[in-house]
């Protein structure tokens, strides 16, 4: 089992980490959430259902990798579109944003509620929402650090993936592999 989902009786996952992945999934996850921000809380007062109405932003994000995770419905190529993708945003972003701080805090508090034992390996059981979740923590981790990195298309096999352990990018791209090949294996576990 160690570092591949295997599935589990009532459709979730289970997989085997050692203290070191633990910390670093944990580490990536709470530095996803501070990149996301937090979340916009009615003030004290304020009514709830009014601040589900309420609109977001119209324009797309400076950071390149909030860019990534929030990027523009129908492109840039024209003003027309521009508007339109300023419309979408103003009425999604924040719904779009708060999914994925429940899924980077649905990874965190799976990991945190691990119990490591004296090898220094837990194995860490999903429910089949805590699988949903993530996924799209997984997701959202690969697509920063790749964005992080300019992981393009183009790069499939490309030089990155050949770096010497002297480049400071090296721990990254290890990173950004480790959370492709996890993912693909829950993917692949929840597909079977």
């Amino acid at each position: 089992m160690a570092g591949q989902f295997e599935a589990i009786p009532g459709g979730g996952a289970a997989v085997a980490l050692d203290e070191v992945e633990i910390s670093i999934l944990r580490s990536l996850a709470v530095q996803l959430l501070e990149l996301i921000g937090p979340g916009d809380e009615p003030a004290q007062g304020e009514d709830p259902l009014a601040s589900l109405f309420s609109e977001g932003p119209s324009e797309p994000p400076a950071d390149p990798a909030l860019a990534r995770l929030f990027p523009d419905a129908y492109g840039d190529d024209d003003d027309e579109l521009r508007e339109f993708s300023s419309e979408f945003r103003r009425f999604t972003e924040n719904d779009l944003r708060s999914r994925k701080r429940e899924d980077g805090m649905a990874l965190v508090r799976t990991l945190d509620a691990l119990a490591v034992e004296g090898g220094g390996a837990a194995v860490l059981k999903l429910t089949s929402d805590d699988c949903q979740h993530w996924l799209g923590a997984l997701n959202d981790l690969r697509l920063t650090i790749g964005t992080r990195l300019e992981v393009t298309d183009e790069d499939e096999g490309g030089e990155l993936y050949r770096l010497p352990d002297s480049d400071p990018r090296k721990p990254m791209v290890m990173a950004y592999l480790w959370l492709g090949a996890l993912q693909e294996s829950l993917v692949e576990t929840l597909m079977s």
